[in-house]
């Protein structure tokens, strides 16, 4: 592909040789002709498609905002000696610049470079870019190496007790297969474990499989801990500070409602790790958070994150329908509201304090 420089030539090289062929002048039309000799060479030069492998790694693919994480590439010559070759990684929307001195036949040159993590989202990384250019400037090719893969920069979180629902619970989680057994709700079939009540066998599915399977049975009555986020200009500590809390309750077993102002959050499984995972995503919404609470369902506790102290005063509307509302107040901004514990924070680092201390 011919550079702007390349394209200049060759209209340049076009109106000499035309005035050469109506003036008479045989001058213009040797400088045509070696406009277009030299074109003719960058093309040449820019060619050949060097053939290599190109390996690619980013430890680790899910960081939290602001840790450190690093791409490696490795770059095998599988063609002929190569040098003074200039390729580019993309991380995004930016370029990395990567340096590919001389690579003989069979070399092999690992590259290692750190990624952005200051903000959260998804970072695709590569292909590589290698750039192949003529010594004047004139062509220039771009092939694709190597396959992309994706940095997943989640929200940062300190560690939280879970919030108090108010209601007494099983001490050791949720509806789970860690969960202790009840006589409230059905939750799966297992096999038959030495020890196990014979009064919870299922008799029906024994005989289809072969093997002796027993009821788990859970108790239903599990404090839910409901986060509903802000996301009018929302900022990456009222992110963390959601994202904390939410992981607080998912690590202690219990469940977890994420909603925003455009709505629930696409589920993505229980655990901590699939909370992280979708809050990753969050961007910013118009909506705010008035019909997020009048839909959030009751029971548990109810925590609201937002920057607008208003917001703080649309919570009480609902404290009626959950054991307990707290609203992180971000920005360092304050209010009182009556049934409402507001805890003002203007960094992540004060949020443990101000969440023991309410």
């Amino acid at each position: 592909m011919l550079t702007p420089l390349g394209w200049g030539t060759l209209a340049a090289s076009a109106a000499l040789y035309a005035a050469g062929f109506l003036l008479g002048y045989p001058e213009p039309v040797v400088l045509a002709t070696g406009g277009l000799l030299a074109l003719a060479a960058a093309l040449a030069w820019t060619a050949p498609a060097p053939k290599l492998e190109v390996g690619r790694e980013v430890t680790p693919l899910k960081v939290p905002r602001g840790d450190a994480a690093v791409a490696v590439l490795t770059v095998r010559n599988l063609g002929r000696g190569l040098s003074g070759l200039r390729a580019e990684d993309r991380i995004g929307e930016a370029r990395h610049l990567v340096d590919l001195p001389r690579l003989p036949r069979g070399g092999t040159r690992v590259v290692s470079y750190p990624l952005p993590t200051g903000a959260r989202g998804e970072i695709p990384v590569g292909p590589l870019l290698l750039v192949r250019a003529d010594p004047f400037g004139l062509a220039r090719r771009v092939r694709e190496y190597g396959r992309p893969a994706t940095l997943l920069v989640r929200p940062r979180t300190v560690p939280l007790p879970v919030p108090p629902s108010g209601r007494a619970h099983h001490l050791e989680g949720p509806a789970g297969d860690s969960a202790p057994a009840g006589t409230t709700t059905f939750h799966t079939l297992r096999e038959y474990v030495v020890g196990d009540d014979l009064r919870h066998v299922h008799w029906r599915s024994s005989a289809r499989t072969g093997t002796l399977m027993v009821r788990r049975l859970v108790d239903a009555s599990l404090p839910v801990t409901t986060v509903v986020l802000d996301t009018r200009a929302p900022t990456e500590v009222a992110v963390d500070a959601a994202a904390s809390v939410a992981v607080a309750a998912a690590r202690a077993g219990f469940p977890v409602r994420l909603l925003t102002g455009e709505g629930p959050l696409p589920d993505g499984g229980p655990g901590p790790e699939a909370v992280l995972d979708r809050l990753a995503l969050v961007g910013p919404g118009t909506a705010g958070v008035a019909e997020a609470l009048r839909a959030a369902r009751g029971g548990g506790s109810l925590v609201l994150v937002t920057g607008d102290p208003d917001a703080a005063g649309r919570a009480a509307g609902v404290r009626r329908r959950f054991d307990r509302v707290i609203c992180v107040l971000v920005g360092g901004a304050r209010a009182s509201v009556p049934g409402v514990t507001v805890l003002p924070i203007s960094a992540l680092d004060d949020l443990p304090l101000a969440w023991r201390t309410p």
